[in-house]
This record gives C-alpha cells, structure tokens and sequence, in this order.
C-alpha cells in the first residue's frame, strides 16, 4: 500500500479558493490533481486514477452526482475513494445513496477534513 506522501487526491471542485484551501488543509503530505469542471473530474480520474477523490456535488458540465455515477461505473472494483463536499442541503443522503465513501459539509472543519481523508485513505 502506497504511503501518504505518495497518495493522490483529485480535488474536484469549481471554485479555485476553495481547491485551495483544502490543500492547505491537507498539507504537502499528499500529491494534488485538480478538475474545475463535471467532464474535466471523469476524464482526470479515469486518467490518473488517484487514490481519493474530494468532489463538489454543484459544477460546471455535470454535476458531482453525475460524476460519481460515471466513475463507479467506470473505475475497476470501486478502488478509488470518493469523499463529497457540498453545501447543498440534503446532500449526504445523495451522497452516500450514489456511492461515496463519505460526506463533508461545506463549509467544513479543517481537522473534520484531515481525520476523513486519512480514514478513508487507511480503508
């Protein structure tokens, strides 16, 4: 199993403050990608295949349902973790109804942030 420091995370997400902001959160200890759109999130994925996914449900070209719809579909044996933030009410049940492994609201609690993505990224 790849370290932290050699684990990617793919930060979908539309706006770029809080892209980065949330590497900041999460610190040099990972490898970032990022996709500012819905099409740009698949084809990332698909390419990069990274370890976790922190993906906005409300983008640009489709939306973060969509996505994870698509990169279920997709990605062999669901070895890539997806974590959903978005501030949307109701989100979570969605969320977690379309596949993700968990939910973060927005805005979200730095250390919230840090001990999710580690959890998720030791299951």
């Amino acid at each position: 199993m790849n370290t932290a420091a050699t684990k990617t995370i793919l930060i979908c997400e539309d706006d770029h403050n809080l892209r980065q902001l949330v590497r900041a959160v999460l610190g040099e200890r990972y490898r970032f990608l990022e996709a500012e759109d819905g099409h740009e999130a698949v084809e990332m994925a698909l390419r990069a295949r990274p370890d976790l996914i922190i993906l906005d449900l409300m983008m640009p070209g489709r939306s973060g349902l969509e996505v994870l719809d698509d990169l279920r579909e997709k990605l062999p044996n669901g070895n890539t973790r997806v974590i959903v933030m978005s501030a949307w009410g109701h989100a979570d049940e969605a969320a977690m109804n379309a596949g993700a492994d968990r939910f973060v609201p927005k805005p979200f609690e730095a250390d919230e942030l840090t001990a999710i993505v580690e959890d998720v990224l030791e299951a």
